[in-house]
C-alpha cells in the first residue's frame, strides 16, 4: 500500500470572450425583435380581416385562439414574447447564432402568412 497522493486545489480559469459574445440588447437584437413584433402585428391584422371575411386560420395551434379578436391578439403577443424569451435563453447558454436565427425565423413565417392572406383575398 502507498499513501494517497498530495492534492492541490483546482484554480479557477477565467475563459476569454468568444468573439460572437455581446450584450442580449445589442443593436441587432432590437432591431430583429421589432421587425419580428412589426410583422407579428401584420399577421395579427390581415388574419383577423381574413377571419371576419369567412376565411379560416390555417395554423392549427393559431386556430384554438382564432374565436375572439382577444385571443387573436393574445397569440401573436404570445408569440412575441415566445421569440424574446428563446433567443435569451440561446444567449444564455452561447447560442449566439441561434439566437439570432430565432428572430429571422418567426420574420419569414410571419411575413410568409401575410403574403399567403393577402394572395387569398
Amino acid at each position: 500500500m502507498e499513501p494517497a497522493p498530495m492534492m492541490t486545489p483546482v484554480q479557477p480559469v477565467t475563459l476569454p470572450d468568444a468573439p460572437d459574445n455581446h450584450r442580449f440588447w445589442d443593436r441587432e437584437n432590437s432591431i430583429l425583435f421589432a421587425a419580428s413584433a412589426a410583422f407579428s402585428a401584420a399577421d395579427f391584422v390581415v388574419t383577423r380581416d381574413n377571419l371576419r371575411g369567412g376565411g379560416q386560420e390555417l395554423n392549427p395551434v393559431t386556430r384554438v385562439f382564432s374565436g375572439t379578436t382577444t385571443g387573436l391578439a393574445l397569440n401573436f403577443a404570445g408569440e412575441t414574447a415566445g421569440v424574446v424569451g428563446l433567443s435569451y435563453f440561446l444567449h444564455k447558454t452561447g447560442h449566439h447564432k441561434l439566437e439570432r436565427a430565432v428572430s429571422m425565423l418567426n420574420i419569414g413565417g410571419s411575413a410568409a402568412a401575410v403574403t399567403f392572406d393577402f394572395a387569398h383575398r
